[in-house]
């Protein structure tokens, strides 16, 4: 581990951020060990909000160390204090998706201890012995009136289910209801959006993600169509 000179104020905003970072979401299956665990993508569903607030940067970058491949993080304050350690990656041939594989590993558990992510994550049982484990339930989404939970995720799977007749229109529509409704009413709310998606199974909360990110690109596409016009 490195630190700058000195990390008091970087203390003071991660100490501040782990009282509002959530346990990450268990959402993807684990083929191999027949579990799920949480992606890379929710650990950082967990965690984004709370950094951002606190003006702290994740820097992860895949660097040869010594020919080896190693994964090094930081975590960046605003007031210039940083902290800094490297993971060891270890894929198992030397194919490109092999690699990129063992990088996404490494970025997922670096995050989690670095921020202190309580991941619902088994696929790291089978190296112990354990096999598979019971689902986790998460302590943000205990805190939720299963009710309201239950709404929410009545409403996000209505949206899931609407048919798309006109192919890509249909289901540009669909994302943009689905992003619309997560703006309106799970956004700010990491708790409430956990609890409801621990409603549905894993190929519905994978359906709602790619929705919202679908929604997303398109807004970003939009603006930036935007932009280029407002400098013509």
């Amino acid at each position: 581990m490195q630190t700058s000179e000195a990390i008091n104020e970087l203390a003071m905003a991660l100490s501040k951020a782990q009282g509002e970072i959530t346990g990450a979401l268990k959402d993807s299956a684990n083929p191999f060990f027949k579990s799920k665990y949480a992606d890379l993508a929710s650990c950082w569903d967990a965690c984004r909000p709370a950094l951002a607030k606190n003006a702290i940067a994740v820097i992860q970058i895949p660097e040869v160390i010594d020919g080896h491949l190693y994964l090094t993080t930081t975590l960046a304050h605003s007031s210039g204090q940083w902290m800094r350690g490297s993971l060891p990656c270890n894929p198992k041939d030397a194919s490109d998706q092999a690699t990129g594989s063992s990088i996404t590993y490494a970025r997922r558990y670096a995050l989690a201890a670095f921020v202190g992510i309580a991941q619902v994550d088994d696929d790291g049982n089978a190296s112990s012995g354990r096999g598979d484990v019971a689902p986790i339930k998460t302590a943000a989404a205990a805190a939720v009136p299963l009710e309201a939970a239950r709404t929410h995720a009545m409403a996000m799977m209505a949206i899931i289910a609407a048919p798309a007749k006109d192919g890509d229109h249909d289901e540009l529509q669909k994302a943009m209801t689905a992003l619309d409704y997560q703006d309106k009413h799970l956004k700010g709310n990491n708790e409430l959006y956990i609890a409801a998606a621990e409603q549905m199974d894993a190929a519905k909360r994978n359906i709602w993600k790619a929705l919202i990110n679908k929604a997303k690109e398109a807004e970003k596409a939009d603006k930036a169509v935007s932009n280029a016009g407002r400098r013509f």
